[in-house]
């Protein structure tokens, strides 16, 4: 091999070398980007965000089964729980399941049900988000105790709620988050 051509082997040599440290920093970049992303994911999910499918109709029509939504986690941090909220919370009879429901009574407050038709401290609720007629039953009365929320479906004929509870009442500290747009199948706003 002459001088030349051992020239031309070493500048190839470099080549190569050159192309496979560039190749090398791309895909390093590119897995640092990806694992930065999941982690920063991981970390809206379990501090901001609330990413949840409901399973069945309870919720209808506000939220039908299939749906796929975000609930606001930070909602409550300066601010408590009011009567009308979706909520997100650990279902008080097995914690390792989450529920969605609507907040009808605060603490404090007696929620009595006359022939379908809701009480709260003796007063009428107007609950113009039902589904349809509730069946007149009768339920109650709860006393909701301090720290502590009475949450009920909009679907109320199909919903398995407070009324049906071993624990019936949701704590303070086991929402998980308010219920805050829907992003599947359709994107819109829960309020």
């Amino acid at each position: 091999m002459n001088n030349k051509q051992n020239d031309n082997f070493s500048e190839l040599e470099e080549a190569v070398k050159t192309k496979k440290n560039s190749f090398t920093r791309e895909l390093i970049s590119w897995i640092l980007l990806i694992v930065g992303a999941i982690a920063v994911a991981m970390i809206v999910n379990k501090t901001v965000l609330a990413n949840t499918e409901v399973p069945t109709t309870s919720m209808a029509n506000t939220i039908k089964a299939g749906d796929r939504l975000f609930g606001n986690r930070l909602a409550y941090l300066f601010s408590e729980p009011e009567r009308g909220d979706i909520i997100i919370f650990k279902y008080p009879d097995n914690e390792e399941e989450n529920y969605i429901k609507r907040i009808i009574g605060l603490p404090g407050e007696t929620v009595e049900i006359v022939k379908g038709v809701v009480y709260v401290n003796g007063e009428e609720l107007v609950e113009d988000y039902l589904k349809e007629e509730p069946l007149e039953l009768n339920f109650g009365p709860y006393e909701v105790p301090e720290d502590s929320y009475f949450v009920m479906g909009d679907n109320r004929n199909w919903s398995h709620d407070a009324r049906f509870w071993d624990n019936t009442y949701v704590h303070r500290d086991k929402i998980v988050a308010k219920a805050w747009f829907k992003y599947y199948p359709d994107f819109e706003s829960i309020e």
